[in-house]
């Protein structure tokens, strides 16, 4: 396993990170996973033993159960060496959406009431009190906004976020889902105000999935943020179970159509994988896998296991070493379509790159 730093930090993490949304499985987190506590607590020391330190939950997993679950399953384990990241945003209801009507009258109470969730100084201040409390621990290392809050002002969650980190409750923070120019401008108040900034962005990123490149990556490249890829086998797509004849009628993706891909291209993907995974005896997901951690833009890859012969095959990624020849292949089969302003940019960006480089 390879450390990297976590964006301008000094904070290692490793290159894959154990994803937790499997723990538990209350509400709509029952189609991802449903571990108990021995499953979670036998993940959680196999990939620690494989040399993971960075573990990441969020609040919203199973209506607080994943926390619970992981807090419990890392007793066993050295505090100072793990990196422990959670979010906060979200509803912490076990109604599932479009159920509303269906929930207990307390329960619907909950779901209705506004101050219960988005990133207002009130819902930080005790969201992050309530996490810990589930985690059971003295501090969060990364504390992540796991979507843009439009109802409220950068500034008021910016400030909130940078008390937490000088309460010592949280370390460093991140963010989750933002668009690049709501990640620029974030970055700008932290800048003016002298508060703590963004150092992570965990987004949705793939070879099924690249369109963050447009955009993101560049800006994480220029401002020195560590990208963490979530759903890095596109929702389970890009695993080797699916081909254009079907796939196993108990996996997520039949239950859970999600993240969006288009399958045609990705048929066409997995079918390049395919070819290069055969010859070396390696998995299909392992080549997934193995591109995103090939990627000079990504630090740390989130990968979520409901067993552990799952665990074991992704953990293997980290052995996979690309040639150039396999990445241009890769590269070329997932290409993005051109769009504007980016083909004029590099259109009229190329010729002075030459001259002075």
């Amino acid at each position: 396993m390879r450390y990297r730093k976590l964006g301008r930090t000094g904070l290692a993490v490793s290159e894959i990170c154990l994803g937790t949304m499997t723990f538990g499985g209350e509400g709509m987190f029952r189609v991802v996973g449903e571990l108990g506590q021995d499953a979670a607590t036998k993940l959680v020391t196999q990939a620690f033993d494989a040399g993971v330190n960075f573990i990441d939950t969020a609040n919203v997993y199973s209506n607080g159960q994943s926390e619970q679950l992981l807090g419990q399953a890392i007793k066993g384990l050295p505090r100072d060496e793990l990196v422990i990241a959670t979010k906060v945003y979200g509803r912490m209801t076990s109604i599932i959406p479009g159920k509303e009507n269906d929930a207990a009258p307390e329960e619907k109470r909950r779901y209705w009431d506004n101050n219960l969730w988005g990133l207002s100084r009130k819902n930080i201040f005790a969201s992050v009190d309530a996490s810990l409390e589930r985690l059971d621990l003295d501090y969060i290392d990364l504390y992540q906004v796991h979507a843009f809050d439009a109802a409220t002002p950068l500034e008021e969650t910016l400030r909130a976020l940078d008390e937490v980190v000088a309460s010592g409750r949280v370390r460093y923070i991140g963010l989750c889902n933002y668009a690049a120019w709501q990640i620029a401008t974030a970055l700008g108040v932290s800048a003016r105000e002298g508060l703590a900034r963004f150092e992570s962005l965990q987004m949705y990123y793939s070879i099924a999935g690249r369109d963050l490149e447009r955009e993101v990556a560049p800006l994480a490249e220029y401002e020195n943020l560590a990208i963490l890829p979530w759903s890095p086998l596109a929702g389970g797509f890009l695993s080797g179970k699916f081909t254009r004849d079907g796939g196993p009628n108990d996996a997520r993706r039949f239950k859970f159509d999600f993240p969006p891909v288009d399958k045609d291209k990705a048929f066409d993907i997995i079918d390049a994988m395919a070819a290069i995974a055969a010859p070396r005896g390696v998995s299909v997901a392992q080549i997934a896998l193995a591109w995103l951690l090939a990627k000079k833009h990504v630090t740390s890859v989130i990968i979520g296991a409901k067993t552990e012969a799952q665990l074991t095959d992704n953990l293997a990624a980290a052995k996979v070493e690309l040639s150039a020849e396999e990445m241009a292949k890769l590269d070329a089969v997932s290409a993005l379509k051109p769009e504007y302003p980016g083909w004029m940019l590099e259109r009229q960006g190329v010729d002075r790159l030459k001259a002075l480089s």
